[in-house]
């Protein structure tokens, strides 16, 4: 295929001629959906490099990798070849008292790319889960410490950290996804979201209601969770590497640990393998998922320090008290594997630049628009922010009908596209932003 041609944009069957669709509205519930939603769903076919084939013959240009995943496109010789390997092995064993290579290999390369500090992998199936494992982690460390009060938790307000119970409690509850849930939810503290830009120094001011909160609550406090330089979902914000070295010090002054969420940030996305480095710490607990297996698997890890897992160990009940059923699947962590070794291997600092370069020059004139309130890169992620929340109806098919595929949710339409994106095909989705935005196609 042609990668530098633009998307096929002919005249297409109609929609509503598609048996597919026609059983998808009938039978499926679709994440962030209503089962009467007017937001248009389209049926892919086939999906190789950057490109989404539909079952009506058209193509788009992902600009979402898969909701941040795919970061090395779809269709990849060297990840098909990775879970094909192991498939002539063994799907599935359970990981309770057993072990496998692919595991153990990846566990291994997870320690030796992580922050100093890192050294105990528990593999789990999503990135809500690993969360969740943190959380879980952190309480237990701090009951075999004998100080089982330390329950509660600080976030950071426009923080996103997943859809289960435990995640939705340290996930803006206001601005965010759950409030609906607000009354069966653990009661935990949320600084403000950082006003300190990425770039910029953090004041002490900047910082004072975090610090305040620590000073006041540690005693009830078992983690500080973050996402790291980039608050993803829950705002696409990207603030200061010092803010979070402060942090940092704060939570050691306060006997606070730090739970790092890198779930969206990790493997390059922004511009180093985890967002962490850009502050130069090592949290005590990091989750990572998404782009752990390029996009093919759910697979998801929360990584510790050995003082937190031989402590968690050598208290009663002399176990970490969690064990998904999945848990270190064979065929993922193979996948894993080849992917982690597919970005290390693939100049991913220059794609990864040139993509930011691109998204800064491409996004620029979106600033000139009257319903834009600021535009922001960093890395692989370009932000156009609105001044109002987008029509979804209006604006999905309106990216369809351009020849891409994006995904806006509130007033933010944003692009994280696979690393491997050339560009002209760059160019291609910059320019169907500003387009679809100009022509006022998100009204």
């Amino acid at each position: 295929m042609n990668t530098s041609q633009p998307p096929s944009t002919s005249q297409a069957p109609s929609e509503a001629d598609s048996p597919i669709l026609d059983s998808d509205r009938r039978h499926v519930w679709h994440p962030y959906s209503s089962t009467r939603s007017e937001v248009p769903v389209f049926a892919v076919k086939s999906a190789s490099g950057v490109r989404l084939t539909l079952e009506d013959g058209r193509q788009l240009i992902d600009g979402m990798a898969s909701w941040w995943c795919a970061i090395h496109g779809y269709n990849v010789p060297e990840l098909n070849a990775a879970i094909n390997r192991q498939l002539g092995n063994m799907a599935h064993i359970m990981f309770g008292g057993l072990t496998h290579a692919p595991a153990v290999e990846l566990c291994e390369k997870l320690v030796e790319i992580s922050p100093e500090g890192l050294q105990t992998v528990f593999l789990s199936d999503s990135g809500s889960v690993s969360v969740e494992i943190a959380m879980k982690m952190a309480v237990q460390y701090w009951h075999a410490e004998g100080k089982p009060g330390k329950q509660q938790f600080i976030s950071l307000r426009k923080g996103y950290h997943g859809d289960t119970i435990g995640a939705m409690s340290v996930s803006d509850p206001e601005t965010g996804m759950h409030s609906l849930f607000t009354g069966i939810l653990a009661k935990n503290f949320f600084a403000p979201s950082p006003e300190c830009a990425f770039g910029e120094p953090c004041s002490e001011e900047q910082i004072a209601d975090l610090k305040t909160l620590l000073q006041s609550h540690h005693q009830t406090l078992a983690a500080l969770i973050l996402e790291p330089v980039v608050q993803g979902a829950g705002g696409m914000s990207f603030y200061s590497a010092d803010y979070l070295k402060q942090a940092k010090a704060l939570c050691e002054q306060y006997g606070v640990l730090l739970i790092a969420d890198e779930i969206a940030t990790g493997f390059g996305r922004s511009g180093r393998i985890f967002a962490c480095e850009h502050a130069g710490i090592s949290p005590d607990i990091m989750c990572v998922g998404k782009s752990l297996t390029g996009g093919y698997m759910t697979l998801a890890a929360t990584l510790c320090t050995k003082q937190i897992s031989d402590t968690v160990s050598d208290q009663p009940p002399f176990a970490f008290m969690h064990g998904p059923t999945f848990m270190g699947n064979p065929l993922a962590c193979s996948v894993a594997l080849e992917s982690i070794h597919l970005l290390l291997t693939g100049d991913w600092q220059k794609k990864v630049r040139r993509i930011e370069q691109r998204l800064i020059t491409g996004l620029e004139r979106c600033r000139q628009l009257d319903d834009v309130a600021e535009v922001r890169v960093l890395g692989a992620i370009g932000v156009v922010e609105l001044k109002q929340a987008v029509n979804m109806p209006v604006i999905q098919q309106a990216f369809v009908d351009a020849g891409v595929w994006i995904r806006p949710f509130g007033k933010l339409v944003y692009l994280m596209p696979p690393f491997i994106i050339t560009d002209d095909e760059l160019k291609l989705l910059t320019n169907a932003v500003f387009d679809v935005l100009n022509d006022g196609k998100h009204r």
